[in-house]
């Protein structure tokens, strides 16, 4: 097989016995899947990341070791000359939601995350792109027409029967709302950057055009802290410099690889002087920022993409991470009282970037908070808006976070990403925020 994503980190893999048979083809992908040993701590329930959709269903077929034999049975030839077409394969990967939990918890980290972005683009290259994944993943580049996004999603949402017909022609549930874009977009502030020590913001597609609020906090908390704030924008001779960068996110997810290597490329491209600067690169969005750190090294992208992964930071981490250094110059008030639930993304649990978080909000004064034990949320990016999915998403929020809000049904909310604070307000009635924004409520 042709790879899509750059396996080459396993090439020396399974000269040892923590491999359970490394199929017959697939090269270093199939020793990527021959990580898992059969162990079964993915079909355990305990408090973590791993597995939300065999948490949800109870079926071994949906946990990580439950794909792998599937994957195995493809990559032997079993499955026919087409295995990526065939619906047995499909119907293994079909609820890997990438949460990237068995990479963290599992005992020898089996990547089923990367391991169905593969998947789907070898499945893609057999059968094509639906209309679904092709709208979905071309969020960034339909964005350039907003008002017009705008304008349609919001229609569908008020009219069942325009939803009706979405999900006819498109699959997506009529029985969800459509997060719509704001009314203006993110822009920058127009006054001089000041500061004593520079910092890039990436603003990425969702902040930018759903909620710019977030990064006009982002902006206002690193300024009160003493940075000289600027955001990312496109390379000079970029082919499209009007359009803002993307970290391709969108069409990973969905297995479109060269789409998303071209996103990456042209955030390359922005990123060379601040890389060659030492300047930290902070973003706000957990799947777009840690993609940049364990995605796209899979993208064959060169030494860059390595030092990015070591230049940017999570909103959260930064400000962590400045502290610890004795540089934040963050005068911070009290909040009123009372304690405010915490749901992290499962990308920010899987990295342990979770330590983090609660660093900065021990730097707000008196503040209580309490984190939510809770694996995925369910929504997934555009997982839990797919009709055939969207009943299973709601079980796997039902899981854990539903019950855990219900408990406290006063409490603020606190969900740093934009899938997690889409599901939660759909489907608990609750308005979540930002980290962001709540630093910028606590500034002295």
């Amino acid at each position: 097989m042709k790879h899509q994503l750059d396996w080459s980190s396993y090439e020396s893999a399974g000269q040892g016995d923590a491999y359970a048979g490394i199929p017959a083809t697939g090269g270093n992908f199939a020793k990527a899947v021959a990580v898992c040993i059969s162990d079964r701590l993915c079909q355990r329930k305990p408090k973590g990341v791993m597995c939300p959709s065999y948490r949800a269903t109870d079926d071994p077929a949906h946990s990580p070791g439950g794909r792998v034999l599937v994957l195995k049975a493809a990559l032997n030839g079993e499955l026919g000359d087409t295995p990526f077409a065939d619906p047995r394969l499909a119907e293994a990967m079909d609820l890997c939601i990438g949460c990237k939990g068995c990479k963290r918890e599992c005992a020898n980290q089996v990547d089923m995350a990367a391991i169905k972005i593969e998947y789907q683009a070898q499945r893609n290259a057999a059968l094509g792109i639906s209309r679904r994944e092709r709208l979905f993943a071309a969020l960034p580049r339909l964005l350039q027409h907003r008002a017009l996004v705008r304008t349609l999603i919001r229609l569908r949402n008020r009219v069942p029967l325009i939803a009706t017909l979405g999900e006819l022609w498109l699959g997506i549930s009529a029985r969800r709302t459509l997060p719509a874009p704001s009314t203006e977009p993110y822009r920058p502030p127009a006054s001089p950057a000041t500061g004593e020590r520079d910092v890039i913001i990436f603003v990425d597609t969702f902040a930018r055009h759903f909620d710019p609020a977030i990064a006009e906090a982002a902006h206002a908390v690193l300024s009160a802290a003493g940075y000289r704030v600027t955001t990312l924008g496109p390379a000079a001779g970029d082919a499209e410099p009007d359009r803002p960068l993307c970290c391709g996110r969108t069409y990973l997810s969905l297995g479109q690889v060269d789409a998303a290597r071209h996103e990456a490329r042209r955030m390359q491209a922005a990123l060379r002087p601040a890389l060659a600067a030492g300047t930290p690169i902070v973003g706000l969005e957990p799947s777009c920022i840690l993609s940049l750190r364990d995605d796209h090294l899979k993208l064959g992208l060169g030494p860059e993409a390595d030092a990015l992964a070591k230049q940017v930071y999570l909103f959260e981490e930064f400000i962590a991470r400045e502290n610890d250094r004795k540089h934040l110059q963050l005068k911070l008030k009290p909040l009123p009282a009372g304690k405010t639930l915490v749901h992290g993304h499962c990308h920010q649990k899987a990295v342990g970037a979770m330590k983090s978080l609660r660093k900065v909000l021990r730097l707000i004064p008196e503040f209580e908070f309490e984190f939510i034990e809770a694996s995925c949320c369910g929504m997934s990016g555009s997982f839990g808006l797919d009709a055939e999915h969207r009943d299973i998403s709601l079980q796997m929020a039902e899981l854990d976070l539903f019950p855990a809000l219900r408990k406290a049904p006063d409490a603020p909310v606190l969900a740093n990403g934009f899938s997690c604070r889409h599901q939660i307000r759909e489907g608990a009635g609750r308005e979540p925020m930002h980290v962001a924004i709540l630093l910028r409520q606590a500034l002295a």
